[in-house]
Formats: structure tokens, C-alpha cells, sequence
């Protein structure tokens, strides 16, 4: 936009603003803020990886190299070495957070269908009464849930570990809010095609609930992948280990390999890494739908 001014005794004068040139001022801003959040989130994965690579006598040395000097894939050696049961903590891992990520989803869909487009007596009070428990520390039910288990001959098994995942409060919640959402008008026109209760659940809701159901699965995933303190107490032994459990029993009373316990969790860390590239389109369509319709 052009102001021009009447200077006394002289020609006007145009007084330009470029409002061009300050968007762009703007948003190298705006990038180079997103940049540098990016970099500083990314650091400790880059550390991971960098430590991963070192040898164990540099990775504690003051102060550290935060480039690789002596980069060696010996670390990965050693671990498959002394920890000859490793694969076996990674399939573990693999079975029983894909499980559990699956049944989660799942059932917290068809329990959000339900509390959200059905009307039953006492939905309200059920509903508030489901989200108070969202209240009660998880350390207060490893005893009953440790004792059901047990009384199940559970123990040592990966049903004691996915049983216990199969379905969450925040789950039902998240999908719940996601499900009102949708029209109605689309359940209704798939009754009147002659859909059943079932149906409509599987052909209309199903695939439109997917962005939530994709953020969901991400946040299942990463959660029990990292799980640690439940798959401790029941899986005590070594071939039943999950990957955070295994990891963590490579340290030494005496002296630790920080190396080797390094290298475990960068493997780790991958399958993370995997799963949150592949859902990630899912993931970001969630969180964009559910901030524009509030």
C-alpha cells in the first residue's frame, strides 16, 4: 500500500509499505523458531544414536563429542553377544504392543460409538463414573491386577501384559469427542439402505473415525512399547522379557556397559520411529479436523 505526503515547498513524495516484504520477514521468523523447536526436540534421539555408535570409554568422557569421533558398530556386537536373548525381547515387544494397539483401538471405538451416538438409561452417570477413574494412580491397581493374574496362572505369559491393555478410559473419551462429531444424517441413510446396528459401525463410522483412530494407535503404541513396570512384575523370566525390561537388565550391580545399553535402545527407539511415519498422516489429519471443529 502507497501513502503519499505533501512536503511544504517540494514535490509529494510516495511513502511506500511493503507489506510483501514484511510477510516474508515473518515467516523466516516462523521457520527458523520451527527449526530450532525441531532441532532441540530431535537432540536426545541424535544422542541415542551418536552414543550408540561410540565406544563406552568415550561415551563417558568429560565433556563428550557430540559427533562421532571413532563411529564402530562394536556396541551392536557386544550386545548381541552378551544379550544372546535380545531378538527374542523384540519380538516380544512387537507382539504384544501390536495386540494391545489393535484391541485399544478397537474396542475404545465401538465403546465411543456407543457413548456417543446411543441413548440407554444411565448413559451420563456411567460415563462420569468411567472418567473419575482417570483419577486413580495406575500404582494403586498392580496389586488387584497382579493377584487377578495370578489367579488366572498368567504369570510369565504375554496375556498378562495385553489383557490388561486391551481397552482405556482415555481412549473412549478421545473417540467419544470424535465420534459426536460426525453427522447423523449418514447413520440414518445407511438404516434406510438397510445396513444393521453393525453395519452402520463397521461402514460409516469405522472409516470416518480413522484420523482419531490413527492419533489413537500412536499414542497406544508408543505408550506400551515403553511400558516397563507391569511387564516386570509379570514376566520374571529372561525369553519373556519385553525390550524395555530386557534393556534395563543389562546393567550391572558393579560396573554398567553404557555402551551396550545404548545400542539396546536405539534398537528400540526404531520400531517407534516406524510406526509414527507410517500413521503420521492419519495422526496430523486428527489433530487438524478436531482443532477446526473445537
Amino acid at each position: 500500500m502507497a501513502v503519499t505526503l505533501d512536503r511544504p515547498g517540494g514535490p509529494v513524495a510516495p511513502v511506500v509499505r511493503d507489506s510483501t516484504t514484511q510477510q516474508r520477514i515473518g515467516r523466516i521468523v516462523a521457520w527458523v523458531l520451527l527449526i530450532g523447536a525441531a532441532l532441540l526436540a530431535l537432540f536426545p534421539l541424535y544422542w541415542l544414536f551418536v552414543s550408540a555408535l561410540t565406544p563406552t570409554q568415550e561415551v563417558v568422557k568429560t565433556p563428550p563429542d557430540f559427533f562421532p569421533v571413532n563411529a564402530s558398530i562394536e556396541n551392536f556386537r557386544k550386545l548381541f553377544a552378551q544379550a544372546k536373548d535380545y531378538p527374542r525381547w523384540f519380538a516380544n515387544s512387537l507382539l504384544i504392543t501390536l495386540s494391545i494397539t489393535f484391541f485399544h483401538v478397537f474396542v475404545d471405538t465401538l465403546a465411543g460409538y456407543g457413548f456417543a451416538k446411543k441413548e440407554f438409561p444411565g448413559k451420563g452417570f456411567l460415563f462420569a463414573i468411567l472418567l473419575s477413574t482417570l483419577m486413580i494412580p495406575p500404582q494403586v491397581t498392580l496389586v488387584p491386577l497382579y493377584i487377578v493374574t495370578r489367579n488366572l496362572n498368567l504369570l510369565n505369559n504375554p496375556l498378562a501384559v495385553i489383557l490388561q491393555g486391551t481397552a482405556n478410559v482415555l481412549g473412549v473419551f478421545l473417540m467419544r469427542q470424535y465420534i459426536q462429531t460426525l453427522p447423523r444424517e449418514l447413520e440414518d441413510a445407511a438404516r434406510v439402505d438397510g445396513c444393521s446396528e453393525l453395519g452402520v459401525f463397521w461402514r460409516v463410522i469405522l472409516p470416518l473415525s480413522r484420523p482419531a483412530m490413527g492419533a489413537l494407535a500412536i499414542f497406544t503404541f508408543v505408550r506400551h512399547w515403553n511400558d516397563y513396570i507391569w511387564p516386570l512384575i509379570t514376566l520374571t523370566k529372561s525369553a519373556n522379557y519385553t525390550l524395555p525390561v530386557g534393556v534395563a537388565s543389562l546393567q550391572a550391580e558393579f560396573q554398567t556397559d553404557y555402551g551396550i545399553i545404548f545400542a539396546g535402545a536405539a534398537l528400540a527407539a526404531l520400531p517407534i520411529i516406524v510406526f509414527f511415519l507410517l500413521f503420521q498422516r492419519a495422526f496430523l489429519e486428527g489433530v487438524r479436523m478436531g482443532a477446526v471443529k473445537g
